[in-house]
């Protein structure tokens, strides 16, 4: 009994400071740990059970969500239009982000990283025609037995399930009222494992932080480190909020600021995008109170095809990477090629939900060529900073971006930061 006030507590705790302070138990722990191969063996496999126990509802509630919000859209002729100011978003975001980063990176560049010797596992590859091939398989029913990695199948089959909805109230109505029910119930199981969350979170930060302490030892990414930091927290913390600011009719800044912070301490230790998306949708519902054919059709366009902090991340270790081997330095001509490689990277990173920046750094490395096809290897020691912060700025973006364009096309009930979970 001496425990149930406790757990009770707990339970009443903020999503965010649960988060929070599961993250910090976590840190003193990886920093406190035994450097013992038998206790990081098991670490590791607590972390990838955690990220599965994390993403166990996503699917099915993303699933049933997207097809009765698609039908809801399409009923109040609002679909095309909120198709259009996804893309108008995305693309806007995207070139923003990236730009300012690969700016920022070019007049605060750090140190150069000394030549080490790197041993190459495997070449990373982006096979886009067969991601392309998945999204139609021979079954339709074969996208729902995926492993919940690449969600662009689903999204397409929840597409066609949410139009065809339309096609006659009298047979399709029974089937609207049970794909409504199926989103509400699985959103209920996804909203129990949230309330888990902190506990979840001392594994992901422990592992993130050995995996720092081991990096900070190398020394010579110590630079890179601020440098991505410092781009982080600006662009998080403060121009997305300015972003938020200046939308019409006025919004509160601070108040979605601090209803994204639950979402981005999951996406930060984490570092994987679908293990954060059932703590965005919740936050979307529960504290900005987005309605839900806004909020899922909205989160799943942006996870999918907005991975602009990755793919800025990329940009920038990038140009850390050629200027460290290139003795001419980086030319005018140069910046733009890596910068629209990487805008266009920003699009087609939903095969990586969990390698966010590394893998668009190594795609960026392998499509720009010129002997720097290996480049990528070198920043593998600190690859899970690397997505940490992509992932974070990823999360962060899609947040704000929900909330905007829920607030500007009217399907938004607001709440008072008071009732924020």
């Amino acid at each position: 009994m001496a425990n149930g006030p406790r757990m009770g507590y707990y339970f009443l705790m903020k999503i965010w400071i649960k988060l929070l302070v599961g993250s910090a138990l976590g840190i003193v722990l990886g920093f406190i740990a035994p450097e013992n191969q038998r206790f990081m063996e098991v670490l590791a496999w607590l972390e990838q059970f955690v990220l599965r126990v994390g993403r166990y509802a996503l699917v099915p509630v993303l699933f049933f969500s997207l097809s009765i919000g698609i039908f809801e859209l399409r009923k109040d002729g609002r679909f095309w239009p909120m198709v259009l100011k996804n893309v108008l978003l995305i693309a806007t975001i995207s070139a923003v982000v990236i730009t300012v980063g690969v700016l920022a990176t070019l007049a605060f560049s750090p140190a150069r990283i000394p030549i080490m010797a790197v041993e190459q596992l495997e070449l990373t590859r982006f096979d886009v025609a067969g991601s392309v091939m998945e999204l139609f398989p021979f079954n339709m029913f074969s996208a729902l037995v995926g492993e919940g990695v690449f969600l662009l199948p689903f999204y397409v089959f929840a597409f066609f399930l949410g139009m065809g909805l339309s096609y006659d109230k009298t047979y399709s109505k029974p089937v609207i009222a049970l794909v409504d029910s199926l989103s509400r119930i699985f959103f209920h199981i996804a909203s129990f494992f949230i309330e888990i969350l902190g506990f979840m979170m001392i594994v992901l930060s422990a592992y993130w932080a050995i995996s720092l302490r081991e990096a900070l030892r190398m020394e010579v990414f110590n630079e890179l480190f601020v440098m991505l930091g410092i781009m982080a927290a600006v662009l998080g913390f403060a121009v997305l909020p300015l972003f938020v600011y200046l939308l019409r009719p006025k919004s509160n800044p601070w108040a979605v600021l601090y209803g994204s912070l639950g979402p981005a301490i999951a996406a930060f230790f984490s570092g994987d995008v679908n293990f954060s998306l059932p703590v965005l949708l919740r936050h979307a519902k529960e504290s900005f109170g987005v309605k839900r054919r806004s909020a899922v059709f909205t989160l799943a366009m942006f996870s999918t095809f907005c991975r602009a902090g990755s793919a800025m991340v990329a940009a920038s270790a990038f140009i850390v990477i050629f200027n460290s081997y290139s003795s001419i330095g980086i030319t005018a001509a140069e910046i733009a090629a890596v910068s629209l490689h990487a805008f266009v990277i920003s699009f087609i990173l939903a095969r990586h939900p969990g390698s966010g920046a590394y893998a668009a750094l190594a795609i960026l490395c392998l499509g720009f060529g010129r002997g720097f096809e290996e480049g990528y290897l070198i920043l593998r020691p600190v690859a899970f900073y690397l997505i940490a912060v992509g992932t974070f700025l990823d999360v962060m973006i899609a947040s704000v971006a929900n909330y905007a364009i829920a607030r500007q096309g009217g399907f938004v009930e607001e709440k008072s930061v008071r009732q924020y979970i």
